[in-house]
């Protein structure tokens, strides 16, 4: 491949609920330290959710913020954090040559559901009804909020892909950086959903909303005891660049984006197809150049529903058959589901594998529904395996939306 079509990832930024650093949160997952809590929500009551913690006036102001969203904080939160990991000062590069691409699952609905709230505490009366709605609403808003506040001039805009988003965002960064339309991008996913009633009273609708007497034991993918999803918000974006372009400015080259896919079910609004799942994993390897067995860690989508986890660990078993040193694992067992930032965040809690060799586990796993057996599923303690090359991150959402991305060892 010539190095105008090599993409690499020189910066990462990220809040999840156990931890608002690459660093912090990758101590979370090998320490088994799960990130959810029991919030209160409007008209739901007590639900279990994962919480974000980080600072969101570290890089707005008050003001800014009032005026903006959830979403638009967490991604301005993590694309500077991700820019000053990939060492770029902000008054260092060509601003109208950066690209901003966020995934999403939805936007809006939190934002709708406060003012409904608000005018409801006067009447009805609209005049209570905030200027700053629309601004807020549009579908572009969190990637808008970074590039105001960053005043970057290049393109910008959100891809709604249901819960695929996060894989989505980032495949979009590399192939606008492969078309030439940008020199830098900030790619990845958000999510805000936990402040919106309307998710956790449709799960429930669905018998699909996970609980607990301890909350940290409530998100269990693939064990027998699951009982739904729980909901997270959080953020994940990266900063990818050209190769030549990261080397040319000595970047801290993180790894290397290899091989990606994305299909569709094109069959039922919520059931998992597991030919199409195994059909976008394998033509996700074929792009990247290799064979399954060259994968070292499958890092799974598993939302912990009965039908998403089996469908799913069957397209595993489908693709990588008796492979003997394809490791697999879950992170939504730590953070819960968190939506349009999910893909995104657990390609970056697998990176530091790269590092130290050891694939983070599969925690709250008691007892393995026998259905979702995969060779290899790492449960409840980490799992030292020497050298990672490669990493496969799925990431699949409603109306048979299917994602998966293959990062490689950066070797130089």
């Amino acid at each position: 491949m010539l190095d105008s079509e090599r993409i690499v990832i020189t910066g990462v930024g990220l809040t999840a609920p156990n931890g608002d650093t690459p660093e912090a949160f990758r101590h979370s997952l090998l320490a088994g330290k799960s990130g959810i809590t029991a919030i209160e929500t409007r008209f739901m009551g007590r639900v279990l959710a994962g919480v974000c913690h980080y600072d969101e006036l570290k890089y707005q102001g008050r003001k800014e913020r009032r005026r903006g969203t959830r979403a638009g904080a967490i991604s301005i939160y993590c694309a500077n954090e991700a820019l000053k990991r990939a060492g770029i000062d902000r008054n260092g590069f060509d601003r109208s040559r950066v690209g901003t691409f966020v995934g999403i699952t939805e936007h809006g609905t939190v934002e709708t559901e406060n003012e409904i709230d608000a005018i409801r505490q006067h009447d009805y009366d609209t005049r209570f009804w905030s200027h700053h709605h629309n601004p807020r609403t549009v579908a572009n808003n969190p990637a808008g909020e970074v590039t105001v506040n960053l005043g970057l001039h290049g393109p910008h805009y959100t891809i709604g892909a249901a819960c695929a988003a996060g894989n989505a965002g980032l495949i979009q960064g590399v192939q606008m950086l492969r078309l030439g339309e940008v020199d830098l991008a900030i790619a990845g996913g958000v999510s805000e959903v936990i402040h919106s009633f309307g998710i956790f009273a449709s799960f429930a609708s669905e018998n699909a909303l996970a609980w607990h007497e301890d909350p940290t034991k409530a998100s269990r993918p693939f064990d027998k005891a699951r009982n739904g999803i729980v909901v997270s918000e959080g953020g994940g974006l990266f900063v990818l660049e050209r190769i030549r372009d990261a080397k040319r400015r000595s970047a801290p080259i993180v790894a290397e984006v290899v091989g990606y896919a994305m299909n569709s079910d094109a069959a039922d609004p919520v059931m998992p197809d597991r030919e199409r799942l195994a059909q976008c994993m394998t033509l996700a390897i074929s792009r990247a150049g290799i064979e399954p067995e060259d994968v070292s860690i499958v890092s799974t989508h598993a939302t912990a529903t009965e039908a998403g986890d089996l469908q799913e660990a069957a397209a595993v078993r489908q693709v990588f058959g008796d492979c003997r040193e394809v490791y697999v694992n879950n992170t939504k067992s730590f953070i819960g589901h968190a939506m349009g930032a999910a893909g995104a965040l657990e390609l970056a809690g697998n990176l530091g594998s790269f590092d130290d060799g050891v694939v983070h586990p599969t925690i709250n796993l008691t007892e393995l529904d026998p259905a979702c057996e995969m060779r290899n599923l790492v449960i409840n303690e980490p799992r030292e395996i020497g050298r990672v090359d490669y990493i496969l991150n799925n990431s699949f959402g409603m109306l048979g939306i299917n994602s998966a991305v293959v990062i490689k060892r950066y070797r130089g």
